[in-house]
């Protein structure tokens, strides 16, 4: 990835993360500077995380389904500023939570703008290359999600008394 695509990558995962977070710092106001700092910190890097593996997991899908051996060693999908700015945009979209439909028909069209250059790098179909990119990020969001519950349950839980 070149570092303009890293730049918004980073960017796109901090507007996700912002996101998340604003609405709980917003229902609860005792909430301190520097946890709020960390949870952006921890939120952005999770979120540029599962960005930036969200090609990649999908090549990986798209080589295991290939019913044809390998015959080159093609390089990973990564992400380009060009194909990574609508992505930034749907961050942004999605930051105040305002636009549910417009962010998931603004990651269809990244999806869908990924699935050329995928099934290029693949030799697969588009569809396939499309199916692939689908179930990827439905699967990392689907982790990140269980991640966040667990994380969300374990930090509201309080302290526990041993029975007597």
């Amino acid at each position: 990835m070149t570092p303009v695509a890293v730049v918004l990558v980073v960017l796109a995962g901090l507007s996700e993360a912002a996101g998340r977070i604003l609405p709980l710092v917003a229902r609860r106001s005792r909430v301190s500077r520097p946890v709020v700092c960390g949870l952006l910190l921890t939120g952005t890097a999770v979120e540029s995380a599962v960005i930036a593996l969200w090609p990649l997991t999908a090549w990986a899908l798209a080589r295991l389904g290939r019913s044809a051996p390998v015959v080159s060693d093609a390089t990973a999908l990564t992400w380009t500023p060009a194909q990574v700015a609508p992505l930034l945009l749907c961050a942004v979209i999605a930051f105040p939570l305002l636009g549910p439909l417009l962010h998931l028909s603004l990651l269809l069209g990244v999806g869908a703008g990924l699935a050329g250059p995928l099934a290029a790098a693949t030799g697969v179909t588009w569809w396939t290359a499309a199916g692939c990119l689908a179930l990827a990020g439905v699967g990392l969001a689907a982790v990140v999600e269980a991640v966040r519950r667990v994380v969300a349950r374990t930090g509201t839980a309080g302290p526990r008394e041993l029975p007597a």
